[in-house]
């Protein structure tokens, strides 16, 4: 199966509906439990579980994985396969042989077929995706919907212990260094500029951006950047719940291009899609601002970058200027 090619789906439970209307550009990015399970069968894929969670939640993705999986699943700890930062901050995107050693222990090669998932729908998974782009390992997907799709269209769960695969070569990889913007580059993008080189979309929810809500982490500064514009990550996702199963799912990229449109006007979104105007996506720690990159490759976007540190490494430096309000 190809990764580009046209499908259609439709799962009905009750009053949902659950349809992918695609486009090439979203294709090479999602699939459905179904095609995942076509591209393990077929091409060998290797599954990987990316879940995330907030560090106030109770929930511990590890041990989550130990208990439910999908067969043959490995576990991506996004905290783990990264970067040290010197401010403490966390899933920071690995160096290059960090990320090689990794998927030399999950048994992915540079020919393997990647797909990945996590146990909300979509939340992190994103995250997982964008790492495996940044190092252009293109044969990578995620599965939109995640584990609890998959266990509402039917398909098995593996509760006994976790496989152990065998180990492969992988190349350190070139980083896309495009991929990341930098704090140095993101002062840059704006100061002494009536007009911000790149557009940053922040994904935090509004009330966040305005400064009007607490921030999560104690004591971090509310507010944005200068010359950013809010795009809460939500707005490009849809709730599902199948067979008693909720999750997210991304919108159709008809819909996906709506909400670019309701955040930054019609004119900036025509610009951002025919790669006039480049952008940023930052959010709260560099997770869900990949659900907005994601979004946003779907509608065929190619000038898109991630601030790796986003509001936690923005913020906790003193001398950041930071706007209120709208």
């Amino acid at each position: 199966m190809s990764f580009a090619r046209q499908f259609a789906s439709k799962i009905f439970s009750g009053r949902t509906v659950l349809r992918r209307y695609s486009s090439d550009a979203a294709n090479k990015y999602l699939v459905t439990p179904k095609e995942a399970n076509e591209l393990v069968q077929n091409q060998g894929a290797v599954i990987l579980d990316s879940t995330w969670f907030m560090p106030n939640s109770p929930r511990n993705a590890a041990k989550e994985f130990q208990s439910k999986r999908i067969p043959q699943a490995r576990f991506f700890d996004l905290d783990a396969v990264a970067s040290p930062h010197e401010l403490g901050l966390m899933h920071m995107i690995p160096p290059p042989r960090v990320f090689a050693d990794a998927c030399e222990k999950f048994g992915i090669s540079r020919a393997t077929p990647v797909i990945i998932y996590d146990a909300h729908g979509v939340f992190s998974s994103p995250r997982g995706l964008f790492t495996f782009r940044t190092f252009n390992h293109d044969k990578s997907v995620i599965l939109d919907g995640g584990l609890p799709r998959w266990e509402a269209e039917g398909l098995p769960v593996e509760t006994s212990e976790p496989v152990t695969p065998t180990a492969v070569d992988y190349p350190t990889p070139e980083f896309n260094a495009k991929a990341i913007r930098s704090y140095e580059q993101i002062l840059a993008n704006f100061t002494g500029k009536d007009t911000p080189t790149e557009l940053v979309l922040d994904a935090r929810p509004k009330g966040r951006w305005l400064g009007a809500d607490p921030e999560p982490r104690p004591g971090m500064r509310a507010g944005h950047m200068p010359g950013s514009v809010s795009l809460q990550f939500s707005l490009f996702l849809q709730n599902n719940n199948v067979n008693g199963k909720e999750f997210t799912t991304y919108l159709p990229p008809d819909k996906i291009r709506e909400a670019l449109i309701g955040a930054v006007g019609e004119e900036r979104a025509q610009a951002i899609i025919d790669g006039k105007l480049p952008v940023i996506t930052s959010c709260g720690s560099g997770m869900t601002a990949a659900i907005v990159w994601l979004g946003l490759r779907q509608l065929g976007v190619k000038e898109v970058s991630l601030y790796d540190e986003s509001w936690m490494g923005y913020a906790v430096r003193e001398s950041s200027p930071i706007v209120t309000g709208e």
